[in-house]
């Protein structure tokens, strides 16, 4: 009874944090020593963060995005950076996700992990279709090495790379098909690696764990045990579990690290467990339930106790839950908080905030034609007809949409250079919903044109040149579009939407143009802000 009622007043202790955090729309660098979770409240799925130095780097998986693989950097594990990506080219894993395919969605690049030896960055990242892949760089920022691919095999997720203190590389990998060795499914298996990490050595292969959904898989060595962080389902939802040995082969003792309460919490279950020069430690994790925003980051405190780490608030049973405000884990004044986001489009290379969906058709998009300018050039989708054309159509370039109490887009563009048949604007879309406001021409002539599941709405003709397009959205994901002719008043055009979450991806704010009728004309987009 006792227990029970600890555990009662645990969760109602917790509560008003849950509810500071997730109602209020607060969130990160409060900028007086303490932090409130999501400290990125946007779609960073697929954590895994390493320490060198006095540096931290983590990487989000990206799907069918592109550039792919997302390179984060912080120096105080609060306030992060977009540095780079690790795959330029998205069809040396597959052509299917080239812009004259575009079929991957919910694919593509999956969870990986980033670790730092023998003088190098190594990423490894799984494909559930073409297997695992590799890339090393000296520096994260880039640039990275040629794509490689490790293992063509599918059905397979959630991979981890790790160097023993005498050299030996390993790799761990979740098999989430029918394994043939038992005939069960999310069996995890080690292997050993040649020195260069390039292959695995098939006959050290070993299943070292089986248990339902089991993923998310981490290696580390500390303190004299080899430990095997990963996640599982379990009654209450998907929780943190943890394997520790003496030898990397076993035999493991098992303990569970962190309670869940998916309606609140959202399942904290997968990212990377770090060391900080003082001692401490921290997590850095997505939330596994995706929500409209897709699954936010959040950096959870992690104690030790008899040689286990506790992700969260420990329990009376020696198990975590949730944290939502903890002081930071190192205070450097001035710290910039957010993502960058706005651009000008001054530099001569894209910054790294931006991901196409699918990879781009490189002749079709600009940033030299005219200096200062993103242009874009027109072509036609996939599919010139029926449902949700924008899925099909090519060089979309998009960022996340983050979620807090208020959220705004604004982009100047210009039109004179459309051709009929051409469709240019801003829209937010996931593979659920897609709705856009933008210039429709057709008939030698340019109409203000809001669409939201294919269905179009005209509204008044564009006799200008130049037109502003805003989003504006809250933090329930519901968004509304605006114009303006002047760049000042900003009239409302088109219905409310829901942002939706869909294929494991969270809504995405983008500027796209394409033509349903001929490959013909461009849109100049002036600058791209971003107030969230």
């Amino acid at each position: 009874m006792k227990r029970s009622i600890f555990i009662s007043l645990l969760y109602f202790a917790l509560l008003p944090f849950s509810v500071l955090g997730q109602q209020t729309g607060k969130w990160g660098d409060q900028g007086n020593g303490t932090y409130i979770n999501p400290v990125i409240p946007a779609d960073f799925s697929d954590l895994d963060a390493i320490r060198v130095g006095d540096d931290f780097y983590a990487i989000s998986s990206t799907m069918q995005y592109a550039p792919g693989m997302a390179i984060l950097h912080s120096r105080d594990l609060v306030n992060w950076k977009i540095i780079s990506h690790v795959v330029n080219d998205l069809t040396q894993i597959n052509p299917n996700l080239n812009w004259n395919k575009m079929d991957s969605y919910g694919k593509g690049i999956w969870a990986g992990s980033i670790r730092y030896y023998k003088g190098k960055f190594w990423v490894y990242f799984g494909t559930p279709d073409d297997g695992f892949f590799m890339s090393t760089a000296e520096n994260a920022a880039g640039p990275w090495t040629p794509l490689h691919q490790v293992w063509k095999v599918s059905g397979w997720d959630d991979c981890c790379s790790f160097c023993d203190k005498n050299g030996q590389l390993y790799f761990i990998a979740t098999n989430f098909a029918n394994d043939p060795k038992n005939n069960k499914k999310y069996n995890i298996h080690l292997f050993k690696m040649t020195s260069d990490g390039k292959s695995l050595l098939m006959e050290s292969d070993s299943i070292i764990h089986q248990s339902p959904g089991s993923e998310a898989n981490k290696l580390f060595r500390i303190n004299g045990y080899y430990y095997h962080l990963f996640s599982e389902v379990k009654a209450e939802g998907r929780v943190l579990m943890m394997k520790r040995a003496k030898n990397i082969l076993g035999p493991w003792e098992m303990r569970q690290l962190n309670h869940v309460n998916k309606a609140l919490d959202k399942e904290p279950n997968q990212g990377g467990l770090i060391a900080l020069t003082n001692g401490k430690w921290y997590f850095f994790t997505h939330h596994g339930t995706g929500d409209w925003e897709g699954r936010a980051a959040s950096l959870l405190p992690v104690t030790w106790l008899d040689g286990w780490p506790v992700i969260g608030q420990p329990g009376r049973d020696g198990i975590g839950s949730m944290v939502w405000k903890a002081p930071k884990p190192i205070n450097i004044p001035n710290m910039e908080k957010g993502i960058s986001a706005n651009d000008d489009f001054d530099a001569h290379i894209l910054q790294p905030q931006w991901e196409w969906n699918y990879q781009p058709r490189a002749d079709k998009w600009s940033l030299t034609e005219h200096p200062g300018i993103l242009r874009l050039h027109a072509f036609m989708p996939v599919n010139q007809t029926g449902s949700n054309i924008l899925l099909k159509a090519g060089n979309t370039i998009t960022q996340r949409s983050f979620r807090t109490t208020s959220n705004e887009v604004t982009i100047k563009i210009d039109i004179h250079g459309m051709c009929n048949g051409g469709y240019a604007g801003l829209t937010h879309f996931s593979t659920a919903m897609t709705s856009c406001i933008g210039v429709k021409q057709f008939n030698n002539s340019r109409y203000l044109t809001y669409t939201s599941q294919n269905k179009d709405s005209i509204g008044p003709e564009m006799k200008n040149n130049i037109v502003w397009l805003k989003s504006v959205w809250d933090y329930q994901g519901v968004n509304s579009f605006f114009y303006s002719v002047d760049g000042k008043l900003f009239l409302p055009f088109g219905e409310k939407n829901q942002l939706t979450w869909g294929s494991y991806r969270g809504d995405r704010i983008g500027i796209f143009n394409f033509n349903t009728a001929q490959e013909c004309g461009f849109v100049d987009i002036d600058f791209f802000h971003y107030k969230y």
